[in-house]
């Protein structure tokens, strides 16, 4: 782990933040080493203090002496990030968001909940759980909502359900002097004003610290689920293009490919055929699945898949997506030592299957393992290889090419896990360097003084 730098007016804020928060400011090297790195590949740095604030407004008070002192100061909530957003690669300091975890309000008539930024996802549906309602933004992880908002998170449910961007009403910010900030409203939509809270919704801590959210909620959906497998990506691919021209409502549908499945075989519980396979869950009536179920069949058979294994409601059908969320973890166990490093592009649909065979046969001879994994339904999908310290650089160069590959067919380089570190040099490609300026000056009018998750989202500027 890379020591902490010390930066300009730290032991200054230190001995003000100690004053302001007492135990809830942390200096020692086991608090510090907690917060030094995420889930992702990027190298650990250290911050200088952690602070545990319990409210806005204690939230408030830290940015303001971080922004007195010109300390960098960079969020961090469950730590389960994939692009190193919440390392704190300038030290400084940490801001924990984890006692930030009330949840403040569900109404129900309304659809609505308004939580604490370290409110997590799991516990938030388990609060929900009596009320017929749920919120189905899940990236796998038990995340927390403020730091699901700020990286624009996604994962398997999105197909239906859409993004954070889509279910997010309105957020309570803290900008970089230190004011609070309320954006948005309770209703349903608005025309009032510039969209802020579109602003911060996956600005990644950069133009302000979230404390509160508040989310839509939806009906728990009738959902039954099902598998198949293909003998070829590309038609599995096609499959879903298929399926969803049916008009039947996807609630989630899940790509893994051959060398996945494989590890599946050797390490769960289900009875999967060694093929590209493909994961459903499909939301309505019984009588509306049960109508279309055949033509769905047919639709799987028509593209070269299996015979089609609808999953018994309860424990078959909790395997299954557990299967889902665990199976990268069993493969990286595969090999030992080995770091996980996942890419995220997502690109049009009707590109999927091209640019995840071209990535398939990219990899195919280098030696490294690699496992596709794709949110099929609406273009997103992840090449997550399992390597070794030594192979970082041809990782890179293979994730780079990924992306290449994505920004030709139109797409993106990250559908949900954000920029962060590890995305940065690639932003002016996407966006062309008109685009990437405009966020530079909304940057430096929102944060003069770049105290806000430095280093993060945004190119370093040429020298």
């Amino acid at each position: 782990m890379t020591q902490p730098v010390r930066p300009i007016g730290i032991e200054f804020a230190t001995a003000e933040l100690v004053s302001l928060l007492g135990s809830r400011a942390l200096t020692g090297a086991s608090a510090t080493g907690l917060r030094a790195g995420d889930e992702s590949h990027h190298a650990r740095h250290a911050p200088n203090i952690v602070v545990l604030p319990q409210s806005t407004e204690e939230v408030a008070a830290i940015v303001a002496i971080a922004a007195r002192h010109r300390v960098p100061i960079t969020p961090f909530g469950a730590g389960s990030g994939l692009e190193g957003g919440a390392i704190p690669v300038q030290g400084g300091i940490s801001l924990d968001t984890s006692r930030l975890n009330e949840i403040i309000e569900i109404r129900r008539d309304d659809m609505i909940a308004r939580v604490g930024a370290g409110v997590r996802r799991l516990d938030l549906n388990h609060a929900l759980r009596e009320t017929g309602l749920f919120f189905p933004i899940d990236p796998g992880a038990n995340a927390s909502l403020g730091g699901m908002a700020s990286t624009g998170a996604s994962g398997t449910n999105a197909v239906r359900y859409g993004v954070m961007r889509e279910n997010v009403l309105g957020l309570t910010v803290v900008t970089a002097d230190g004011a609070i900030v309320r954006t948005g409203s309770l209703a349903r939509k608005s025309s009032s004003g510039y969209d802020l809270t579109r602003l911060f919704v996956g600005s990644e801590g950069t133009l302000g610290i979230i404390t509160e959210i508040a989310l839509r909620l939806h009906p728990i959906p009738d959902a039954v689920s099902a598998h198949a497998g293909f003998a070829t990506l590309a038609g599995a691919v096609q499959a879903v293009i298929e399926i969803k021209r049916t008009g039947l409502a996807i609630g989630r549908v899940e790509l893994l490919d051959a060398p996945l499945v494989d590890v599946v075989i050797r390490r769960g519980s289900m009875a999967l055929a060694a093929l590209p396979t493909l994961f459903f869950e499909f939301h309505g009536q019984a009588a509306e699945i049960a109508a279309v179920s055949e033509v769905i069949a047919e639709i799987v058979a028509d593209h070269g898949g299996t015979p089609l294994q609808w999953v018994a409601p309860g424990a078959a059908t909790t395997a299954l997506w557990e299967t889902r969320r665990d199976c990268l973890a069993w493969a990286k166990a595969e090999r030992p030592g080995a770091v996980s490093w996942p890419s995220d592009v997502c690109v049009p649909i009707s590109r999927l299957s091209e640019v995840i065979l071209e990535t398939r046969e990219d990899v195919a001879g280098s030696g490294i393992p690699a496992y596709i994994v794709g949110h099929v339904g609406d273009g997103n999908f992840h090449c997550v290889f399992m390597h070794l310290h030594e192979e970082d650089e041809a990782v890179r160069t293979l994730s780079d090419r990924i992306i290449e590959r994505a920004l030709n067919a139109g797409g993106t380089v990250t559908g949900e896990h954000g920029v962060g570190l590890g995305k940065r040099h690639v932003l002016e490609a996407e966006h062309g360097a008109a685009a990437v300026a405009l966020m530079r000056s909304l940057k430096i009018t929102l944060d003069p003084d770049g105290i806000l998750n430095p280093g993060k989202v945004l190119p370093d500027l040429a020298a």
